[in-house]
């Protein structure tokens, strides 16, 4: 067991199942007094933090460690390099993540100090976090909108963290928002009559289908690729990993809840809207055992959750800009809005949006969205 010491915190490697647990279990511990924290199922994060479990140790690199103090654990935290991102010669970026401790000084400083050290052996010259683990997973830290609980792959962090990062050298370098939509109001007046004038008629609107799921998948990721290149952070999202999403989200997939609009009978724009499983998982404290499953199971195929995210939707680059961009976007968003209100979902989070996206911004407004959580990503460069 590697260890390493800052003064009265030992730094512990995780290394083998044992340690793996106690990192998954942590923060169940540490934000138990926090009404809105939800553990997660602590049988996905034990797939979602090892090679065998998730494609994104297909293309990069990964670390994790547990801090202690006088014999008990007291923090944790992550380090990755992701080789799909944007190449930076000059200055080569990593990441943190996984971040979670209690409010104490020191031990922050020494999580990230860990994590920088092991990123610089590696070339890194510039640290850019939180991301557990990757941009198109969990991502930022949530700075503004505590009095709610997180949605499905949304994270909820202490108030106390943001000044720790701070302390530590960090700063902002973008601020992702949440936005929140009442599917139970009528569309602002002005998207109602754009949704009513229709599209033209070389565009479908369209839902996924089982059947044609394999399919469906490659266009999804397709057009993600293609609407987000030249954004901020931009990470490609690749075919395993979607597909992988979509195994282990198979019990939340819904045909009328993915939906697509072609152009000239090319896929042109899609949007995913997912049940919120935390709304599902809230009594379950990480465990599916011994009723767990059936609760769950009753939760999300009998009775509903009453609120869903939209994690994923596009535009392809050559509709984006236009005018016919901003109805393929308006109509998608509407059709899901629709089909999950028929499903008894009263609220749909919209997120992440980057707070200079603007047309993101637009659209989550123009159908009633409400920007009610914010989450902070920070960079830090590395002195040789």
């Amino acid at each position: 067991m590697a260890s390493t010491t800052f003064g009265d915190i030992e730094i512990l490697s995780v290394t083998g199942p044992a340690l793996l647990k106690r990192f998954i279990r942590l923060p169940d511990r540490i934000m138990a007094p926090d009404p809105n924290y939800i553990p997660p199922l602590h049988s996905e994060r034990q797939a979602a933090l090892t090679p065998k479990g998730n494609p994104f140790f297909g293309h990069a690199d990964a670390a994790f460690w547990l801090a202690r103090k006088n014999g008990v654990d007291v923090g944790r935290i992550s380090a990755q390099i992701d080789h799909l991102t944007k190449p930076e010669p000059e200055a080569p970026i990593g990441n943190f993540g996984m971040l979670s401790a209690i409010d104490d000084k020191a031990v922050f400083a020494a999580l990230l100090a860990t994590a920088e050290a092991w990123l610089a052996e590696r070339g890194i010259k510039r640290v850019q976090g939180p991301f557990s683990l990757s941009i198109n997973e969990e991502s930022g830290l949530l700075i503004d909108g505590f009095d709610t609980p997180p949605m499905l792959m949304m994270p909820h962090d202490a108030s106390y963290v943001a000044a720790h990062i701070d302390a530590a050298g960090y700063g902002k370098i973008r601020d992702l928002y949440a936005y929140l939509c009442d599917t139970t109001a009528a569309l602002p007046p002005r998207s109602a009559a754009m949704v009513a004038r229709g599209l033209p008629s070389n565009v479908t609107l369209r839902p996924m289908q089982f059947k044609t799921l394999k399919q469906d998948i490659a266009s999804l990721v397709s057009i993600f690729n293609d609407a987000w290149a030249t954004h901020w952070g931009f990470v490609p999202i690749t075919e395993p990993e979607v597909d992988h999403m979509a195994k282990a989200m198979r019990p939340l997939l819904h045909e009328k809840l993915i939906w697509f609009a072609d152009v000239d009978g090319e896929p042109a724009a899609f949007g995913l809207c997912l049940p919120d499983l935390n709304a599902a998982i809230r009594d379950l404290s990480g465990s599916l055992l011994p009723l767990g499953w059936a609760k769950l199971l009753w939760r999300l195929k009998v009775s509903g959750v009453p609120t869903a995210r939209v994690p994923l939707m596009g535009v392809r680059k050559r509709y984006g800009e236009g005018m016919l961009g901003r109805l393929l976007a308006l109509h998608v968003v509407e059709s899901l809005r629709r089909e999950a209100l028929a499903k008894g979902i009263k609220a749909v989070e919209m997120s992440w949006i980057l707070e200079d996206n603007l047309p993101m911004r637009h659209l989550a407004e123009a159908v009633g969205g409400r920007q009610y959580k914010t989450y902070r990503v920070y960079e830090k460069t590395l002195t040789a």
